[in-house]
């Protein structure tokens, strides 16, 4: 595969499952796979940005989406990109329902840890789309 996994979160403002969304993609990108993964933000990706769609046509993309409405997917198809994985939040959420995340501007622990295995599930995914060449 060529270049970076582009990880593209849900824009989402005012709404918890898209705080995550984000947080997971943060972690990701930051963190766990930071010379593996780049960071697209959808909004560059709405208002057509060159270098955004530039990162999506050098490799394949996992989209995370904080609803079913699945904008970050259905954007980076329409922006030429390659969705390799569409996740959800709320599935996350439903094999984990003691972690319900509340705030939006600041997630609250609940949020927090589901972001975290969010971010766990994506670098596997990373990893799997890499050939399991191991960690950051």
């Amino acid at each position: 595969m060529k270049g970076k996994v582009a990880i593209v979160p849900c824009s989402g403002i005012g709404k918890s499952y898209g705080s995550v969304a984000r947080e997971g993609a943060f972690e990701v990108t930051h963190d766990l796979c930071r010379e593996k993964t780049r960071l697209v933000p959808l909004a560059l990706l709405v208002l057509g940005d060159d270098e955004a769609r530039s990162a999506l046509a050098e490799t394949q993309a996992i989209t995370i989406d904080g609803c079913r409405l699945a904008c970050a997917a259905k954007v980076v198809a329409e922006s030429g990109g390659t969705v390799a994985h569409k996740l959800r939040v709320f599935d996350v959420f439903r094999r984990h329902r003691n972690l319900k995340p509340s705030g939006i501007a600041e997630l609250d622990e609940n949020g927090k840890k589901l972001a975290r295995i969010l971010a766990d599930e994506i670098k596997e995914l990373v990893e799997g789309m890499q050939g399991g060449t191991g960690g950051a």
